[in-house]
This record gives C-alpha cells, sequence and structure tokens, in this order.
C-alpha cells in the first residue's frame, strides 16, 4: 500500500511541477493543425522525461530507508557499529567526500546500497547478513565499492541517463503516434484517424515497445559503473579484498534476492544471470566477469 501512495504522489507532482513549467514556457501544446511541431514535443518530453527521474533522485534517501527498513546509525550502540561508522569515514575521507548517512537494513543475503542525489548528501547501507557472515576486510571491501558509487555520482548520472533515455522514449512514441493518424487519414481522405483515445493508445502501446528497447541501454550503463565502482572499491581496500568478497558474493546467488526494485541498480550484487536475455537487460555483470576485469587490473599494476 505504501509503494502505490508513493507512486501516485510522486507521478502527481511530476506532473503539477511540468504542467505549470510547460505553460510557462509556452509549450504545452506540441500538436496543430499543421501537425506535430517537433520543437514544442521535444521540449515537452524533455521536462516531463527529466522530471520523473529527478523526483525519483532527490527522493532516493527517503525511498531507500523505507523500503528496506534501514535503520541509521546516528549514535553506535555497539562495536560492530561504531566500526562500520568509523570505516565508512575512513574511505570517504580517501575518496575526497563527506562522510555519508550509515545504516542497516534487515536482510539475510549479504548486499549493500548507496544512493543520495549527490556524492555529498548520500547514503551507505548494508545488510545484517553481510556484517554476520562477511570477514571484516571483505566487508570494508563492500563499503569501498559503494562509497565508489558515490565518489564517482553514479546516482546523477544514472538519473541523468534514464532521463535522457525517457525523452526520446516518449518523442519517438508521439511521432510514430502522428505518422499513423497520418497514414489512416490519407487512405479515407482526410475523415478518418486515430481520433483522441486511439491517438493516445498508440503512443502507449509505442512507449512500452521503444520502453523496453531503451531499458537495455540504461541497464548497459549501469553494468558500466559496477566495474567503476569496483575499481573504486579496489583501490580504496586492496585487490585481493575485492576480489575476496565478490568471491564471497558469488557463493550466495542462489539466496532469494531481497533487495527492492528500485535500488538494484545501486546494491553490490543482483545474483547471477544465465540467459542472453537476461544478461542484456541485467543491471550488474555477472559476478565472475567483475572477478576477472579485478584480477586482470591487479596483474597489470
Amino acid at each position: 500500500m505504501m509503494r502505490i501512495l508513493l507512486f501516485l504522489a510522486t507521478n502527481l507532482a511530476v506532473l503539477l511541477v511540468a504542467s505549470v513549467t510547460l505553460r510557462l514556457l509556452g509549450v504545452d501544446s506540441y500538436l496543430s493543425d499543421q501537425g506535430i511541431n517537433f520543437q514544442s514535443l521535444l521540449i515537452f518530453c524533455f521536462i516531463f522525461g527529466m522530471a520523473g527521474s529527478m523526483v525519483s533522485l532527490f527522493i532516493s534517501k527517503w525511498m531507500a530507508k523505507r523500503s528496506t527498513g534501514t535503520v541509521l546509525i546516528d549514535t553506535p550502540s555497539n562495536a560492530t557499529e561504531k566500526w562500520l561508522v568509523d570505516t565508512v569515514a575512513e574511505l570517504a575521507r580517501d575518496a575526497g567526500i563527506k562522510t555519508p548517512e550509515v545504516g542497516i537494513f534487515p536482510a539475510q543475503q549479504s548486499n549493500a546500497f548507496a544512493t543520495g542525489w549527490n556524492k555529498n548528501d548520500a547514503l551507505v547501507a548494508v545488510s545484517a547478513g553481510l556484517l554476520n557472515r562477511m570477514r571484516p576486510e571483505e566487508v570494508r571491501a563492500v563499503l569501498a565499492h559503494e562509497i565508489g558509487h558515490v565518489a564517482n555520482g553514479d546516482m546523477v548520472t544514472l538519473a541523468l541517463v534514464q532521463g535522457v533515455v525517457n525523452t526520446f522514449v516518449m518523442f519517438f512514441a508521439r511521432v510514430v503516434a502522428q505518422l499513423v493518424d497520418q497514414f489512416l487519414r490519407a487512405r479515407s481522405d482526410g475523415e478518418g484517424g486515430l481520433g483522441f483515445m486511439g491517438y493516445f493508445a498508440v503512443v502507449m502501446v509505442a512507449e512500452i515497445v521503444f520502453g523496453i528497447a531503451a531499458s537495455a541501454i540504461v541497464a548497459w550503463f549501469s553494468r558500466f559503473r559496477e566495474y567503476r565502482a569496483d575499481a573504486a572499491g579496489a583501490k580504496l581496500a586492496g585487490s585481493g579484498a575485492m576480489i575476496n568478497a565478490l568471491t564471497r558474493l558469488k557463493a550466495e546467488t542462489e539466496l532469494p534476492d531481497q533487495m527492492p526494485d528500485t535500488l538494484r541498480a545501486m546494491a553490490i550484487t543482483k545474483g547471477q544471470t544465465r540467459s542472453l536475455v537476461e544478461r542484456l537487460f541485467a543491471s550488474h555483470p555477472p559476478l565472475d566477469d567483475r572477478i576477472r576485469a579485478l584480477k586482470e587490473a591487479a596483474y597489470r599494476q
């Protein structure tokens, strides 16, 4: 129920902000008797496409805390929590960023994630299972990986990529709908056409098709980020520790994945992907590939 309410509230906010902005810019209508005003359509799609992505970015920490049940460590209550906070602070200092908020979420699978709207206002959280099963040097490597995401600005760049992809999905979906409408009108000497409901039905179908194709682009970028975060983790915590942490994670990939869909792109692992289609749309590269890349980088040094 909370997830549905959050979805509706987010979309309502996006619609209100975008509608006011479009009216102020004078581009709230992109269809005319002469056809599509492509400049207005592109601005329309850019504002709507970027708005949803930016809103998600700005509320990412709040959403992460709510969806995972993350408990922030304001004042460490035991030695483990103190070590966790101190380690994150040390890694953040070495990476040249402000210390993120630190939290623990109640999942038995070893996992971790980082999120936040900028590198100096982030959240890094680890699962209870990771703390229970990994050695301290491996936990440190996982934290270094997440700090790498933050220092690389991955939350912002992923939001920007998603926003640009949204823009072109919306743009080309409406161009296709207009072409279909013009084709039907030409066949009926201007009498036919899609009509209001038909036009938006075609838009919705086209957005689904283009959206599926575009998600492969976003997934590719997400996989690229993982290699960069692994490299950053190896630099901060040592190649051996980073490789050992990924090897330990690989042994747990058969366990149920308890990470919410909205946070999987920022998690340390998402389990194994086997088929070609799964690999094409996976947010994370296979752990074997990540381990191999780290070993090759260590060998070249």
